[in-house]
């Protein structure tokens, strides 16, 4: 321990009250002046920068720290003056009260400064602060934190009930907020202040002080009233004494008075009032949460046309249904989405695995166990913070970043088959679309969102599912080769992987165990449409996702174009909204092709009925 500060050897001050201008350039010039320093940090929040008005100056020697805390405390920079106290690592002195004295009813004039004078006299002060509203107002309280529980009694004794600047001060022992509101502390328990509601517009303060004046002396009494004069049903009556009170509480509250039931009990401030309703209101909330855990569903992406009645008829096969609403707006509109509560888990678990991605009027559900916004967040928060920390570790495998994606375990999956046409892995150059374009097909544009461009609304882009069974799909497999949820991304990987040397094992996902003939042979396979030029699995894995869509939608409007003429700009960019792979497939398959836009005219179809029955809105006047 150093002689120079004995109870503080770190040499570290803790200055507050900081301007939100204040850089550490300026406590530099400020502090440097003291003695060596070592660092300075303002510190800041870590979204916006900005200031939180309090930093931290670190110097060398401790007896410099000490000369600053005695020469600097308080002076003014950028028109506020700045709070000097030792940094405390350890909060439990802090938060102990030990040494922590409570000063109210003080005069508005007096600011920490001259607070500070009047304490010192009682002992060594730690910290020293007077409360301030967002003006900088003095609120009429404050607080001083000695350095022994001695001196703090020592200033209540001499300093309570004395006159400050006129007015006389109360000073007291300062109670922790955990005590204050839970209702431990001796604050909590002793009271003389009494709330007393409902007992009706009528009754006078009059008639309510002989109402009370039964159970002891009344210091004051008054019942509120509105701007214009009249009472608001309730009011507050201070007696001398805590007993007095608590008999006042215990006779009056839910006793019958003019044919109402009173309520009367403990007076409390509007802070503890809001923080008892919200610890009850979380309390039922986790009561209500854990007795529907696993029995409540989530389903969106709901048409406007569904209605509690009709979502309820959807999941009434699956079992008992306690409850089923469609959430909606102040103007009764649906919302999209709404829930469904089962009796048990395995009813909901049913409903889940059976109802999602089904497709309900034109649009295909989404279903999944409800869960609460807290939890969602948290979730999505964690992926988030995940995605961002594995997009910043250059050359990681793939398998890393995303371990959903293995490349060494097989994992099928049942929706698709892949074909040979999908594994080829030689660069290409990009498609040149200008040159290769018919003529009439100049209104096309293949791009990202194709069908918002082509005027395809949300309802129909969310009718074509993005992942749907492949109908007519080869049964034949390249050995050792399974599906993954995107087949273009593992071309692209396999492809990056021969550029930069690397040999995948024998077997693994995305590699060919049929050698190196299968290879050539695959690559040679190519999609030819009348009037373009071939489309190979190569030159599409090399290419980026808007010139994948750019090349697939360009031979898919040439196709639909002959049978569909002016619709086959909408239908190609509905299709666009499939997966490459099926795409692809799409274009190999006519027959698959033709399945495909019959469900996209279906679904255009029904659109435009809804549309025509929507009555025409007016013209506003010019």
């Amino acid at each position: 321990m150093n002689p120079a500060g004995p109870n503080y050897p770190t040499a570290s001050l803790y200055v507050g009250d900081l301007h939100p201008e204040v850089t550490e350039a300026m406590l530099f010039e400020k502090f440097s002046t003291a003695g060596p320093i070592v660092s300075i940090r303002v510190c800041r929040d870590i979204a916006s920068r900005r200031s939180l008005g309090y930093a931290y100056v670190n110097f060398q020697q401790p007896a410099d720290a000490e000369r600053a805390l005695d020469t600097m405390n308080f002076d003014v920079i950028k028109g506020k003056p700045i709070r000097i106290m030792w940094s405390q690592r350890d909060p439990t002195l802090r938060r102990s009260g030990l040494g922590n004295v409570f000063i109210k009813n003080l005069d508005k004039s007096i600011d920490n400064k001259a607070m500070y004078d009047t304490f010192s006299a009682f002992g060594n002060i730690l910290s020293c602060k007077v409360a301030t509203d967002e003006n900088g107002e003095n609120r009429g309280y404050g607080f001083v934190h000695f350095e022994t529980e001695e001196a703090a009694q020592k200033a209540i004794q001499k300093v309570n009930g004395m006159l400050l600047n006129g007015r006389k001060v109360y000073v007291g022992k300062f109670i922790p907020r955990r005590e204050r509101s839970s209702g431990t502390g001796d604050h909590a328990r002793k009271y003389t202040n009494v709330y007393i509601k409902n007992f009706g517009v009528e009754m006078t303060e009059e008639e309510l002080r002989a109402i009370c004046e039964a159970y002891g002396k009344i210091l004051s009494l008054k019942i509120m009233t509105d701007m214009e004069g009249n009472s608001r049903g309730f009011g507050f009556v201070s007696f001398e004494s805590h007993d007095r009170a608590m008999q006042c509480v215990e006779d009056l509250n839910g006793k019958e008075h003019g044919g109402r039931q009173l309520f009367a009990g403990r007076a409390q401030k509007k802070s503890e009032r809001s923080a008892e309703l919200r610890a009850r209101f979380e309390a039922l909330r986790q009561e209500r949460s854990n007795r529907f855990q696993g029995v409540n569903l989530y389903i969106k992406n709901l048409d406007d046309d569904i209605d509690d009645e009709r979502l309820r008829k959807e999941f009434a096969r699956f079992g008992n249904i306690t409850s089923a609403k469609v959430m909606r707006n102040d103007k009764d509109v649906s919302r999209g989405f709404g829930f469904v509560c089962f009796s048990s888990q395995e009813e909901a678990t049913k409903a889940v695995t059976e109802m999602n991605n089904r497709i309900i009027s034109v649009k295909p559900l989404y279903v999944a166990l409800a869960q609460r916004k807290e939890v969602r967040q948290a979730q999505l928060a964690t992926q988030y913070m995940r995605m961002n920390m594995n997009y910043r570790v250059p050359g990681q495998q793939m398998s890393q970043i995303y371990p959903s994606f293995n490349y060494y375990q097989t994992m099928p999956h049942p929706q698709r088959n892949l074909y040979a046409g999908q594994l080829a892995q030689v660069r290409n150059p990009r498609w040149p679309t200008a040159q290769a374009r018919p003529a009439g097909q100049t209104g096309y544009q293949a791009m990202p969102g194709a069908a918002r461009q082509f005027g395809a609304p949300a309802q129909i882009r969310a009718a074509i599912p993005s992942r749907v069974p492949v109908q007519g799909a080869p049964s034949a497999r390249v050995q050792g080769v399974t599906s993954v949820p995107n087949p273009t991304m593992r071309m692209a990987t396999n492809a990056a992987a021969q550029r930069q040397g690397y040999k995948f094992a024998q077997g693994a996902r995305g590699t060919q165990a049929a050698g190196a003939e299968d290879s050539q042979e695959i690559a040679q396979q190519a999609v030819h449409v009348p009037g373009q030029a071939p489309l190979t699995a190569q030159m599409l894995a090399q290419a980026q996702p808007h010139e994948q869509k750019q090349m697939l939608g360009e031979r898919l409007f040439s196709i639909i174009k002959q049978s569909h003429g002016e619709q086959a700009g909408k239908i190609t960019g509905m299709l666009l909204e499939i997966d490459n792979a099926e795409l692809l497939h799409m274009l190999e398959s006519r027959e698959s092709l033709n399945a495909k836009v019959d469900e996209a005219l279906s679904v255009l179809a029904v659109h435009q009925q809804k549309e025509q029955k929507k009555p025409a809105q007016p013209i506003p006047a010019q």
